[in-house]
């Protein structure tokens, strides 16, 4: 099963109509703490696995990173380990800042 695709403006319009979406951030600790989406959740990528047990499978998982890279690996095993309802924010925060808000920094 392959990851969907989410751009920033398909995201910002999903949370336009408070849509039930987990917004999952897989960057470093100080990526985070620089810059992030609102109600977006820290679980750096090297921690997925160990704490694969504070996602619901039950809602969209979005996952974010800096450019996309990272989150698309987060998501491909999201994918693997049986949740369904999956997405990778294509061109990360990086997307979101330059399309969506810019009050979130570039780096």
């Amino acid at each position: 099963m392959t990851v969907k695709q989410l751009s920033a403006t398909d995201l910002q319009q999903k949370l336009a109509q408070n849509e039930a979406l987990f917004l999952l951030d897989v960057r470093e600790v100080t990526e985070y703490d620089y810059t992030h989406i609102a109600n977006s959740v820290l679980i750096p990528l090297r921690q997925v696995p160990d704490r694969l047990n504070e996602l619901n499978p039950d809602i969209e998982i979005i996952v974010i990173c800096h450019h996309g890279m990272r989150s698309q690996q987060a998501a491909s095993y999201l994918v693997h380990s049986g949740f369904k309802n999956v997405a990778n924010l294509s061109g990360g925060i990086d997307a979101w800042s330059c399309q969506c808000d810019p009050t979130v920094k570039r780096y």
